[in-house]
């Protein structure tokens, strides 16, 4: 029994690693839109290799022979991405579809067509290509597309599946049908203020990137400054922070520059 549980364990080497390379391909996708000062459709993500447990327990369910469960299950390694809107899901798609490093094998839209649960997600198989010691192995990856919205509800509807074991009772049933529903509405709500939410994390992107050069020139400051004076920049600074306008904070930071440049110091990154 050890023998063939480190047999498996080994066989999913493949699957860990695809799921960590993955994880950090996506999360680069993100910082790259950010350091180009773009929105990135994509807000989280999340990987995950299947237990044994669960391996076996989908193989059970599916009538597929243990020995075939990693030639026949396509979601050993999962990614999860997550979305702030509906709008942003086909963005993503279709990112996937042009990318070098995968190929997408498989598409399932369970948005346009909801499970009679009333689950809603995106769902891609994709073949990823790794580099083990034992040289170079194509494996299946399910890739999930989401919202915010719909990422909590599933969550909470995995949780009540695995505690009944497929046996849920009617009432819970049709609490989550009714819930799914909110969440269907909730996103339908957010599209529709999608440009002004949008507008907000942007305003608050750009005031954090100028608050952080501020602080950048006042600390090179302090170090070569009289104390006293930099104690009263730093007070009108604060003051400006709590109840100045971003066009007000940008002039003062103009003017911190040309201070800077003056004596000659380096802004603090």
């Amino acid at each position: 029994m050890q023998l063939e549980i480190q047999l498996w364990k080994e066989q999913l080497v493949p699957y860990q690693l695809a799921v960590k390379e993955l994880v950090v391909k996506f999360e680069d996708m993100i910082s790259q839109y950010k350091q180009a000062g773009l929105y990135s459709p994509i807000e989280q993500v999340e990987g995950r290799v299947k237990t044994l447990s669960s391996i076996l327990e989908k193989a059970r369910k599916k009538g597929i022979p243990i020995e075939e469960a990693t030639e026949r299950l396509e979601d050993i390694a999962g990614i999860r991405l997550i979305c702030q809107f509906v709008e942003d899901i086909p963005e993503v798609v279709r990112e996937i579809k042009g990318r070098t490093d995968m190929e997408v094998d498989s598409e399932i839209d369970y948005i346009s067509h909801t499970k009679p649960s009333g689950y809603r997600s995106y769902h891609l198989v994709v073949r990823y290509t790794v580099q083990t010691i034992y040289g170079v192995q194509t494996i299946p990856v399910e890739i999930q597309i989401r919202t915010l919205a719909m990422n909590f509800w599933a969550v909470i509807e995995h949780s009540l599946q695995y505690k009944y074991k497929g046996n849920m009772p009617e009432h819970i049933k049709k609490r989550l049908i009714a819930s799914a529903q909110a969440t269907v509405d909730l996103d339908y709500e957010m599209s529709q203020i999608r440009e002004e939410v949008r507008a907000a994390q942007q305003m608050f992107k750009e005031k954090a990137n100028l608050v952080a050069d501020i602080l950048g020139n006042l600390q090179a400051l302090y170090r070569s400054e009289n104390k006293d004076a930099i104690a009263n920049i730093q007070s009108e600074f604060y003051y400006l922070y709590e109840h100045g306008t971003m066009d007000e904070l940008e002039a003062f930071c103009r003017q911190l520059d040309v201070v800077a440049a003056r004596r000659n110091v380096q802004k603090i990154q």
